[in-house]
């Protein structure tokens, strides 16, 4: 995961923005917060990993299956350009 490493520093302030929020939604448990704030907070740690995913999963298909940005013009790359922008809207 080598094409990782130049988005680490983002990534890894992702994941700790999501333990944050889990660790939110933990200590909401414990102290038997309110229902609809305990949802609210899950939301924030559902988007926040769709995000992350997204991210990764955007980055293994031009690192991994192919650059839609070497050639732009084929249809190969056009394809998965049109790959990635499904997933992000799917994954939103």
């Amino acid at each position: 995961m080598a094409h990782l490493r130049r988005e680490n520093e983002k990534l890894l302030a992702r994941v700790k923005k999501i333990r944050g929020q889990l660790n939110a939604v933990e200590q909401a448990l414990t102290d038997d917060d309110d229902c609809s704030a305990v949802l609210m907070t899950l939301a924030s740690c559902h988007g926040g990993l769709r995000a992350l995913t997204i991210e990764i999963v955007e980055s293994h298909i031009r690192h991994h299956v192919v650059d839609p940005d070497q050639r732009p013009d084929s249809k190969r790359s056009q394809a998965t350009a049109e790959l990635i922008d499904v997933l992000r809207t799917y994954l939103r």
